[in-house]
């Protein structure tokens, strides 16, 4: 009797769930897989992302915004803007008002918060977060990312939750993620156990307290792993199968639920990623440039970026036309020339505004490393000057050119779509499936050639055509590639030639 009644409630508890599983609203799951290159995604090593792949749609022209680190795309994928409008200029960044001795490492939270503190707001951009909020919607960000990143993804908390293994926000929802999801595992190589904690944020109590209507997921392998392993090692293959189990587990679990139909899943990446194989360390370049004034250098490096203190036209040129002769030096971009123009203030380089990269934080020159499309020992292509193992932040296109797969109740099914789209046209799509109005802020674009009901893929016009900058003499020739759909302009990549250099 007891058993039959055991069976009744169960019978009734599984169609109680049916039954708020066919009424719950559809969600929208962004999963940014750190550091996945497009070629990372094969049957042998990552199965279920192919399933998922099969089921709906990919962008196979999808681009990262540079510079190609993660704090400027954590940024852009929540802002729908590029750094000229967010202000995350760099993984490492130079504010005066937070801090006037050295660049700040914004993986940091902390650091992050100073910024705040000095100028009054982190991003001077809306976030998806706080437009959200305004219309009586929930963000959630779970992630197995920096302190610093993860913030990013949610940094008002204007509604909703940041989950994350140091930290969650607000504070209130502390002890329910400690009771639910224990203590947080230490990092490792892979870093698989933080890597499914952020998974269970979501399942747990994401899904159960929290009801966001946008999450963000952030899973820093194979970024992690590959970068003091490199590009195609058994380990790097080995954190791809392991973050795949878990994109699999996580969709399992949804349909276990009856929600897998009424979720859509985008999986991106927040950049691609190269073999290091030089000495290139900006900081050393403009060493010997630099001038003493008042018992403190004149310049400032924080990553790619050339701070002047105080800012001088003739010492900007004069550093310019000296790592322009340098061949670990690959694109370099200073102040407009004309707003909106492609040639920058010094000779040869191009203009921030190319790189959407204009922003009243920005440094005097943003400088790249330089890149060849040579293969590694385990036959990736694209390698640059970096200095160590490998990495990412350079305009080549294996840096630019990163992943965007889309499956769910919006998106076609059993489609490739090589329409350019970007981590900043990501933000405005999913306004656009909530029924937000996309504010004038966001510059990226809706892709709704990915839509079911949008206009088909081969039915959008892309123009594509390359921007050619040279200093006087000709020995430095730099150019820019670009794509441009419905008016969004998208940098693919950038070349450097030195004639009768060697």
């Amino acid at each position: 009797m007891i058993a039959r009644r055991w069976l009744i409630a169960a019978g009734l508890a599984c169609a109680l769930a049916a039954l708020r599983a066919q009424h719950a609203p559809i969600t929208h799951l962004v999963i940014v897989v750190d550091g996945l290159r497009p070629d990372y995604v094969t049957p042998e090593v990552m199965p279920r992302l192919i399933r998922l792949k099969e089921r709906g749609i990919e962008f196979t022209a999808h681009h990262s915004v540079f510079p190609t680190v993660t704090r400027v795309n954590a940024s852009s994928f929540v802002t729908g803007s590029y750094p000229e409008a967010h202000g995350i200029l760099g993984n490492t960044i130079y504010i005066p008002s937070a801090n006037a001795h050295k660049p700040l490492d914004t993986g940091d939270r902390d650091n992050l918060l100073a910024v705040e503190h000095g100028e009054g707001r982190l991003l001077t951009a809306p976030s998806l977060g706080e437009i959200l909020a305004r219309a009586g919607m929930t963000m959630l960000g779970v992630s197995s990312g920096s302190t610093g990143s993860s913030f990013l993804l949610n940094h008002t908390v204007a509604s909703g939750a940041v989950i994350h293994y140091d930290y969650v926000l607000p504070p209130a929802l502390g002890p329910a993620v400690a009771e639910r999801l224990g203590p947080a595992p230490p990092a490792a190589v892979p870093n698989d156990a933080r890597n499914q904690r952020a998974i269970d944020s979501f399942l747990t109590i994401g899904l159960d307290e929290i009801h966001p209507d946008v999450t963000f997921m952030w899973l820093n392998d194979p970024d992690g792993t590959a970068h003091s392993n490199g590009i195609g090692s058994e380990i790097t293959r080995r954190s791809l199968s392991l973050v795949d189990a878990g994109i699999g587990r996580l969709e399992d679990a949804l349909r276990e639920r009856g929600l897998l139909d009424r979720t859509n899943i985008l999986v991106t990446s927040d950049h691609g990623f190269s073999t290091h194989t030089g000495t290139f360390d900006l900081a050393k370049l403009v060493a010997p440039l630099t001038h003493t004034v008042d018992g403190e250098p004149d310049t400032v490096v924080a990553e790619g970026a050339i701070h002047l203190r105080p800012p001088d036209a003739t010492r900007t040129a004069a550093i310019v036309a000296a790592l322009q002769k340098r061949a670990e030096v690959g694109a370099i971009f200073t102040r407009p020339r004309v707003t909106g123009g492609v040639e920058g203030i010094v000779p040869g380089t191009l203009s921030f505004d190319v790189a959407r990269w204009n922003h009243a934080r920005a440094g005097d020159i943003l400088v790249s490393a330089n890149w060849t499309a040579d293969r590694n020992a385990a036959g990736f292509a694209g390698t640059t000057t970096d200095e160590g193992v490998a990495g990412h932040g350079s305009s080549s296109p294996y840096d630019v050119h990163n992943t965007l797969i889309a499956a769910g109740p919006a998106f076609r099914e059993h489609t490739t779509s090589d329409v350019p789209t970007s981590n900043v046209d990501i933000a405005p799509t999913l306004l656009r499936l909530l029924g937000v109005p996309v504010p004038s802020t966001m510059s990226g674009r809706v892709f709704d050639e990915g839509f079911r009901n949008g206009p088909s893929p081969r039915s959008v016009k892309v123009k594509r055509t390359g921007e050619t900058v040279r200093t006087a003499d000709g020995s430095y020739q730099l150019t820019a590639r670009l794509s441009i759909v419905a008016g969004h302009r998208y940098l693919d990549f950038t070349t450097v030639s030195r004639p009768g250099r060697r």
